[in-house]
């Protein structure tokens, strides 16, 4: 017969399902650190030895980690989605800019999807809460704001799409654009038409989502990045023009 005794579960594999489970569900953040022994062990109402001997074993199944003098952090485990050697190669070549921009298109525009018709009302609101604060950076004009901004908004749609792949392949991409790997993105921000525009269509994809017309809020995410791919492309000419025009200049001062 298929049946086994039943045995109690110990509270240390209790605590690890849970710290599994929000580190999977992208709650505790790779980087995050967690509350300290005492505070923590409280919070999960288990005694503090049985606490470290599930830290021990998320540690040893590289989840955690542990800083001398500073506690527990959730592992950097984002950076394994692409070798070094990987990473590098798509920083110097234009072609996998745009095959970026591609997948996101895709991405982004079927998450958009899933968050309008899947999300919770409270995933809405973050998405809802995140735009209020990118108007108020644009009134500002602090592009270093708006650009975290702007990535924590995609974040947040992706997150209220509620699939955990999807969420963390997302995440390693995002930690690429940050660390510039695929391009600058504050150079969205250079022309004044260009902040207004990009500012607009995050409007729209919000309006679509608040809505939850699926169909619309993928047709905003595709619109915005074919915008970002075209925008991009015509501030590469215009550098590659710039050389040009400069190699030009120098040529024509040295003749006459």
């Amino acid at each position: 017969m298929p049946f086994r005794t039943v045995t109690p579960e110990k509270l240390s594999s209790a605590v690890v399902r849970q710290i599994e489970e929000l580190i999977l569900r992208g709650i505790l953040r790779p980087g995050e650190r967690l509350p300290p022994e005492r505070e923590l062990a409280d919070r999960l109402g288990v005694s503090r030895p049985s606490l470290r001997d599930a830290i021990g074993q998320l540690q040893g199944a590289g989840l955690l980690t542990s800083k001398a003098g500073a506690g527990v952090y959730v592992a950097e485990v984002l950076g394994s989605a692409f070798s070094p050697a990987l990473i590098d190669l798509f920083g110097r070549h234009d072609e996998a800019v745009f095959d970026y921009l591609s997948f996101r298109r895709d991405m982004e525009g079927l998450a958009a999807e899933r968050a309008a018709r899947l999300g919770s009302d409270t995933d809405l609101k973050v998405v809802a809460a995140v735009f209020t604060r990118m108007e108020t950076a644009h009134g500002k004009r602090s592009a270093e704001d708006e650009a975290a901004l702007d990535a924590q908004f995609h974040m947040a749609i992706i997150e209220a799409s509620h699939n955990v792949v999807m969420l963390h392949m997302m995440r390693s991409m995002y930690e690429l654009l940050r660390g510039g790997v695929f391009y600058n993105r504050q150079v969205m921000f250079k022309q004044r038409t260009s902040r207004e525009a990009l500012l607009d269509q995050h409007r729209a994809i919000n309006d679509a989502l608040q809505a939850r017309d699926p169909a619309a809020a993928r047709s905003a995410v595709e619109a915005h990045l074919n915008y970002v791919q075209t925008a991009l492309h015509d501030q590469q000419k215009a550098d590659r023009n710039e050389v040009i025009a400069r190699q030009r200049l120098a040529h024509e001062t040295e003749v006459g």
